[in-house]
């Protein structure tokens, strides 16, 4: 049995509701993941910055949140590249 037009109407905008919320879900994930990738990569400059100061000597270790936010931006560049 065939849908009368107001049927099938009403069929392609549910399915065209349907796709855009899918793309929106979509998109909510891929952001949450950039910024999970993103925090790793702050926790892994931090990690790495730590261990290379304890082989300074012991007034010369700081290490500066500018430190660990650019070396994770090049992480992050290098990841994205």
């Amino acid at each position: 049995m065939a849908l009368t037009p107001e049927q099938q109407a009403a069929m392609d905008a549910q399915l065209a509701q349907q796709a855009a919320m899918e793309a929106s879900r979509h998109a909510n994930q891929m952001a949450i993941e950039a910024k999970r990738a993103k925090l790793e990569a702050v926790r892994m400059a931090r990690d790495t910055l730590i261990e290379n100061a304890r082989s300074k000597p012991a007034d010369s270790r700081e290490v500066t949140a500018a430190d660990i936010t650019a070396f994770a931006q090049s992480l992050v560049a290098y990841i994205d590249g």
